[in-house]
C-alpha cells in the first residue's frame, strides 16, 4: 500500500515540498503507485530516506548524499571520517566563539577588563559568577553608586587590581582571625573590620555610605555568589557572612550621629 508524501512528511519531521525536491532530483523517488496512480513511498524508500537525513544532519549537500548511495563502491566511512574532522574543527570554533561571548559579556557585567591569564594571576580563587553579576547589573543598572563603581573597575589596571585583591586578602585574614576567635560581631575589633571593608570600597569602586555598605552585606549573607567575591568557598566559615553582616551594620549603628540620643 505504501504512504502517501502527506504521511511521510509527518512522521520524517520534513516538508512536503522537501520531498518533492527530493524526487525532482532523483535522490528519493517513491516507487510504488496507488490504484489511482499517486506515488506512494515504500519501506524501502523509506529507510533510504532515513539514510538521506542522517547525512544531511551532518551536513553532507544533497550531491554528496547522492553519490553515497548510489555507488556501491563509495567509501561511506571516509566521507564520514573526513565529516567528523570537519565537525571537530567546527565544535572547536564555536567553542573559542563562546569563550569570547563570556568574555564579552564578564566584561560588560563585572567591569574587569584583564585577559584571561591576567584574572587569574590576579584573583586566584576569587571567581566572578556571572549568572549573579548579570542579575547584579539588572538589579543595580539604575543606580548611580553601581554605575560609578563599574566605570571605576572598567578604569582599574592590571596594577591596580593586584594592590586592590592584596588589601582585600590582608583584610580577609584579619576577618576569619576575629572570626575564629571568637569576636563579637557587634565589638570595637568586627566594627572597625566593616569600616575598613566600607573605606575600600570607597577607595576603589564608589563612595559607600554605610547605609549601602548594609545593603552589600545583606547581599554577602543572603547569596553565596556574592560572599565568594572577597571570601573564597576554601578560605569560608559557617557563620561567617552573617557575622559580617551584623559587624557591618553594628558599624553603622556606632557611627549614626543619633546614636546615643
Amino acid at each position: 500500500m505504501g504512504y502517501s508524501v502527506g504521511q511521510v512528511s509527518d512522521f520524517a519531521g520534513i516538508t512536503v515540498r522537501t520531498l518533492h525536491h527530493y524526487d525532482k532530483t532523483g535522490l528519493l523517488s517513491p516507487t510504488e503507485r496507488s490504484a489511482a496512480g499517486y506515488r506512494r513511498y515504500s519501506d524501502a524508500d523509506l529507510a533510504r530516506l532515513q539514510q538521506i537525513l542522517f547525512y544531511r544532519q551532518l551536513g553532507f549537500g544533497l550531491d554528496e548524499i547522492a553519490t553515497i548511495l548510489e555507488d556501491p563502491q563509495a567509501n561511506a566511512l571516509g566521507h564520514l571520517r573526513a565529516r567528523h574532522r570537519l565537525l571537530n574543527r567546527q565544535i572547536a570554533e564555536l567553542h573559542r566563539m563562546v569563550e569570547v561571548a563570556e568574555r564579552a559579556m564578564e566584561v560588560r557585567r563585572t567591569g574587569v577588563e584583564l585577559t584571561p591569564e591576567e584574572r587569574f594571576e590576579v584573583f586566584g580563587e576569587i571567581t566572578f559568577d556571572l549568572s549573579y553579576a548579570t542579575e547584579a547589573d539588572q538589579r543595580w543598572q539604575h543606580s548611580e553608586g553601581y554605575r560609578h563603581a563599574m566605570a571605576q573597575a572598567a578604569a582599574h589596571s592590571k596594577e591596580d587590581w593586584a594592590r586592590l585583591m592584596a588589601e582585600t586578602a590582608a583584610w580577609r585574614q584579619r576577618l576569619t582571625a576575629a572570626f575564629d576567635a571568637g569576636e563579637p560581631a557587634t565589638g570595637e575589633t568586627a566594627r572597625d573590620l566593616a569600616e575598613e571593608h566600607r573605606q575600600h570600597i570607597t577607595r576603589w569602586f564608589t563612595p559607600c555610605p554605610t547605609d549601602m555598605h548594609g545593603r552589600i552585606a545583606d547581599d554577602f549573607a543572603a547569596d553565596p555568589r556574592a560572599f565568594a567575591l572577597v571570601v573564597p568557598p576554601a578560605e569560608q566559615r559557617p557563620g561567617l557572612a552573617p557575622y559580617l553582616r551584623t559587624a557591618v551594620h553594628a558599624n553603622a549603628a556606632h557611627r549614626s550621629p543619633t546614636r546615643n540620643t
